[in-house]
């Protein structure tokens, strides 16, 4: 698969979320929690106007378009919010944190920030580039869904469930269009054809009382203790959703011709690429409290096993994406030879 160009357009209307949070940082009225929800949904009304008129023609092609181009500014909001929660910019969006979505400034929500400033941003270029230039990116849409849909499992419930549930600010409801709307990409993207072959066909957060449990949960990976919720929230996740995929995988590498494998290959490696990403990242951050983080001499066990987690996806879907034979459906079976000599 050729890497589709990148959104010039995209990406310079998106570096204007820098002077937009600077400029919104220095209001006063943007002290109170409603009035930062309704200027968010008037900033993103007021963008999606600006991309339509000057987009035209890429929304007429694929209306996606307008989702990628706003999703890209919006990432690169969220990169500000990480880089000002680590220390390394000032004066950004800090009306936004306190007011808006104060869970942001958790450990998790830091590094799902990071992975929406970076990895996202970067996907939403080059699904626009791709629009703009009438080429592919299904397969870069599936996997952008996987990894954009485990963020919202594991993230929004974790609000609501965690100790984080009583600072629930109006800035919430913004969320509603934000799922809504991945939920018709993703459908358009599954929807689009699929780039023709060139082959032809030949449980521990559940307070389990086994003494293995209780060890790695205490000694090897505190943080799935932590009152904030989301990796209790993310470990059910995957045991209910990631877990029976393994088992259907395997069935799919056995016996040639599911041709749905390749397809949720990347859904689920977008999964587990951004959930590994937040989780790791979480449980050594500064922000998660001392007992809850990784102890120093289970820091190598813990990184080498959740790292080889997040790559086990990954790998299937490059095995079937490299080598897609395997899991084409076989042609119908056609008449005999000497048949359709007689006919």
């Amino acid at each position: 698969m050729d890497a589709p160009p990148l959104a010039g357009k995209v990406a310079a209307l998106s570096l204007g979320a820098l002077p937009v949070s600077y400029a919104l940082s220095r209001v006063s009225a943007l002290s109170h929690p409603l009035a930062v929800a309704l200027m968010s949904g008037l900033i993103l009304a007021v963008l999606f106007v600006v991309v339509y008129s000057l987009s035209h023609s890429e929304i007429s092609h694929d209306p996606l378009y307008a989702v990628f181009a706003v999703f890209a500014f919006t990432s690169a909001v969220d990169l500000m919010i990480a880089l000002q929660e680590d220390g390394y910019v000032t004066g950004f969006v800090d009306f936004y944190t306190k007011e808006g979505e104060p869970y942001l400034r958790t450990a998790h929500g830091v590094f799902t920030c990071y992975w929406d400033g970076t990895v996202h941003y970067l996907l939403y270029l080059a699904m626009a580039g791709a629009i703009r230039s009438r080429k592919r990116y299904r397969n870069l849409g599936l996997y952008w869904l996987g990894s954009f849909v485990m963020s919202v499992l594991v993230f929004l419930p974790g609000n609501i469930l965690g100790k984080y549930s009583s600072e629930v600010r109006p800035s919430f409801f913004l969320t509603v269009p934000y799922v809504l709307a991945p939920c018709w990409a993703g459908m358009r993207v599954f929807t689009q054809s699929r780039a023709p072959p060139c082959c032809t066909p030949d449980a521990v957060v559940l307070d389990c009382p086994m003494d293995a449990c209780f060890a790695y949960i205490y000694q090897y990976e505190p943080y799935l203790r932590d009152p904030v919720a989301y990796p209790k929230v993310q470990m059910l996740v995957c045991m209910f959703y990631v877990l029976p995929f393994y088992g259907l995988a395997a069935y799919a590498l056995t016996f040639p011709g599911c041709s749905w494998l390749p397809d949720w290959a990347l859904v689920f490696a977008g999964a587990l690429g951004q959930a590994q990403f937040s989780h790791m990242g979480a449980s050594t951050h500064l922000r998660t409290p001392f007992t809850y983080r990784v102890p120093e001499d289970t820091w190598t066990c813990f990184f080498l096993s959740n790292l080889l987690y997040a790559l086990g996806p990954h790998l299937l879907a490059f095995r079937c994406l490299r080598w897609p034979a395997f899991f084409l459906r076989p042609p119908p079976a056609g008449p005999p030879e000497h048949l359709k000599k007689q006919q």
